[in-house]
């Protein structure tokens, strides 16, 4: 089964549109989402709802349940005030789709045993990176392949049990990348791919400055960090 894995959309659909219209030509057949569909940028219904259409299993990220508690305790002030405004403009049947993700998931495709978590099996809010993914993990979560988002750097670490994975982020690349980034993975081969798409960057920061959020979070997209 070739199977396509995203994490962090993070609200922006013009990014997330350009990947799906790329998994699509891939053929994959199933997509998975490594948590945190809404926070930062200024489509979160847009978002949810093409989640939803699409059949996408997803996983709760730590945007996503602060907007469920329109609670963003620990933040940064600028990840706070986009938190609040999506609490603000988001649907109530929206929150209910939120409500009702698990913060992890154990699937198995393929007869692989995989583990879907936004931070990592020890904590839903670690920052997971390439250095640190340790055959430990795989051990904790009981699986040969562990899926992880919230760092928004894209990896593919080998072990000598299996693999930890992360497809960087569709909304907000961080490595430098502005592109939208996320992972094909062959089940049968075991073989990966991290692939980068494209897209209007332009009027996702004109729709930032329309929906009166924080013009920095446009002006990032541009750089990728």
């Amino acid at each position: 089964m070739r199977i396509a894995f995203i994490a962090d959309v993070h609200a922006n659909m013009i990014a997330f549109e350009a990947v799906l219209n790329e998994i699509d030509r891939l053929d994959i057949e199933r997509i998975i989402c490594a948590g945190d569909a809404v926070g930062y940028y200024p489509y979160p219904n847009e978002t949810i709802e093409l989640l939803r259409s699409r059949g996408i299993l997803s996983i709760l990220g730590n945007h996503d349940r602060a907007v469920i508690r329109i609670n963003p305790v620990g933040m940064n002030r600028i990840a706070a005030e986009a938190v609040l405004w999506t609490a603000k403009y988001i649907k109530a049947e929206n929150v209910d789709y939120l409500k009702e993700l698990k913060s992890k998931l154990r699937i198995e495709i393929d007869s692989i045993p995989i583990g879907i978590y936004h931070g990592s099996p020890r904590d839903d809010d670690e920052y997971l990176y390439e250095v640190d993914a340790s055959g430990e993990l795989l051990e904790m979560c009981d699986c040969r392949m562990l899926v992880v988002g919230h760092t928004h750097i894209p990896f593919v670490k080998r072990l000598r049990d299996g693999m930890v994975l992360n497809p960087g982020s569709v909304g907000q690349p961080r490595d430098g990348d502005p592109r939208a980034s996320f992972l094909t993975l062959d089940s049968e081969s075991e073989t990966t791919e991290i692939r980068k798409v494209e897209y209007d960057i332009a009027s996702v920061e004109r729709k930032v400055t329309e929906a009166g959020l924080p013009q920095f979070l446009g002006e990032r997209l541009r750089y990728g960090f």
